[in-house]
């Protein structure tokens, strides 16, 4: 690899003839680092040359190595502990999709991309239903009426009707096996946070979220793919509409 690239230092830096500026020396290292792990030359698990080694090889100081490996450990591409050498990190659907919660939830302080996460939001777990219709083996629809029941017995009680209504949903997204399906569950329930709030004010909404879980079970159980699809779009769209009709003071508008 070729040496880097050095800051670019100006005395003047007004509109007027004001030179472009170069990445920063830490920048760089961690651009060469990322493209390395891209091209295969470290592979997941495997560890990084030393400090001593990255700094040698780039001609830059520690400052500019650790803040590089910092940059990449907080991107989820390396993994360090202390006094061991960083190590390439494996490739992890939950990290990558945890990385987008920074500015999803600036994003959700438009009320207009609330209602686009909540489509979203319908549209997938539409179609996870759908599968989970399609898949279910004998001991998932075990496990789904295990967690229909605690959600039933929790009827009421506001925090924990909301733990028991995640771990139905999520019971769902693991049936077909796809761990991508479980990070974006896991995702879309830390984003809408807020509509869960709002709506389990209402003293309705215990109710109506039950006898919606219910019905996905029994078309789940049933193996109806069209009839659980449309169970939880129905039910995603009773919520959405429960959120933006309720105030925050849990009355009805």
């Amino acid at each position: 690899m070729s040496g880097p690239v050095a800051d670019t230092t100006r005395e003047d830096e007004t509109l007027h003839g004001s030179p472009i500026r170069t990445r920063r020396l830490h920048e760089e290292v961690a651009a060469r680092i990322e493209a390395a792990i891209t091209a295969g030359a470290v592979a997941p698990g495997e560890s990084l040359p030393s400090e001593r080694e990255l700094m040698s090889r780039y001609g830059v100081g520690r400052p500019a190595v650790r803040e590089a490996l910092l940059s990449l450990q907080q991107r989820g591409l390396i993994e360090r502990r202390n006094g061991e050498r960083a190590r390439v990190a494996s490739p992890n659907a939950a990290d990558v999709v945890a990385q987008m919660t920074l500015p999803v939830r600036r994003m959700l302080a438009d009320p207009e991309n609330v209602r686009h996460f909540q489509g979203a939001r319908a549209l997938f777990e539409t179609a996870i239903a759908r599968q989970a219709a399609e898949l279910a083996t004998p001991a998932q629809i075990q496990a789904l009426k295990a967690a229909l029941d605690d959600n039933r017995a929790q009827l009421g009680d506001p925090v924990a009707f909301a733990r028991t209504d995640v771990a139905f949903h999520f019971l769902l997204a693991e049936i077909p096996r796809n761990p991508i399906f479980t990070a974006l569950h896991d995702a879309l329930v830390g984003w809408l946070t807020e509509q869960r709030r709002v709506t389990l004010t209402s003293k309705r909404a215990f109710e109506v979220a039950y006898a919606a879980h219910e019905r996905i079970y029994q078309a789940v159980a049933a193996h109806d793919e069209d009839a659980a699809a449309r169970a939880m779009a129905d039910h995603l769209a009773e919520v959405a509409d429960l959120y933006w009709h309720t105030d925050k003071k849990g009355k009805k508008r």
